[in-house]
């Protein structure tokens, strides 16, 4: 008999708390997890939290949980105002975007400071079909996590009509080298050695393969390489 009680005041809880949560996510903005600020997405998982423990836990008090999704989109209401009129607050509780490769060479700092891998850009890259870091002049992670990416004026698409010339494809890169070790199978599938890879290196002043941070390499066997201290060359980027 308890347990047919505790069910239907869960029901009953199911029921009435979800329209109020309908309705405060309307109040509090039409946003996608990804692109919500860190504050919005600690709003979201505070409210979940609340909803979940009073429909799980019958013994929690309905009305405390009622008070806390609406006092909590509130502060998210007033937090957002004061991102807005202030911008120092703004910035205080959020990420700034965060330049990670410039003219081609990868800030190897800067994504260390925000815990990203040269796999996760490269990825990143490649979903805005960039296969060829050396293309971009320069590339930002923004606050939400995404990438934001710059072309070299020279590799800006153009259509067909404007040059009215057979457009050209495009050539895959391979990574090479990753924080300074090689991947032989990608020398051997394009036919070249060990030895290559250093005469193309030496040319580039670099005598030690362990200061490479990535190099890739094209199906036209153009070398392209970042190392591991290259240095950030612009001003700091804002929200």
């Amino acid at each position: 008999m308890e347990v047919l009680k505790e069910s239907a005041i869960i029901l009953a809880r199911i029921i009435t708390i979800f329209p109020l949560f309908l309705l405060i996510t309307h109040y509090m903005g039409k946003r996608s997890i990804g692109e919500m600020p860190i504050f919005d997405f600690l709003i979201i998982m505070t409210l979940a939290n609340v909803v979940g423990a009073d429909i799980a836990d019958p013994k929690v008090d309905h009305v405390y949980t009622y008070l806390a999704i609406i006092f909590i989109p509130l502060l998210q209401r007033l937090t957002a105002y004061l991102s807005i009129t202030h911008r120092k607050i703004g910035g205080k509780i959020t990420f700034e975007p965060t330049l990670v490769i410039q003219d081609g060479k990868i800030l190897v700092g800067n994504l260390k400071r925000i815990r990203y891998t040269i796999d996760n850009v490269l990825r990143m890259l490649r979903q805005k079909n960039i296969f060829d870091i050396s293309d971009v002049k320069i590339a930002i992670i923004e606050s939400d996590g995404k990438i934001s990416v710059l072309k070299k004026e020279n590799k800006l698409e153009v259509t067909i009509e404007d040059i009215n010339v057979k457009k050209k494809s495009k050539s895959l890169s391979y990574p090479l080298i990753v924080e300074g070790k090689i991947y032989e199978d990608i020398l051997n599938y394009l036919g070249l050695n060990r030895q290559w890879l250093v005469a193309e290196l030496q040319k580039r002043q670099i005598a030690q393969v362990n200061r490479v941070f990535f190099a890739s390499i094209n199906d036209d066997r153009e070398l392209h390489v970042s190392l591991k201290n290259e240095h950030q060359q612009m001003p700091p980027i804002y929200n």
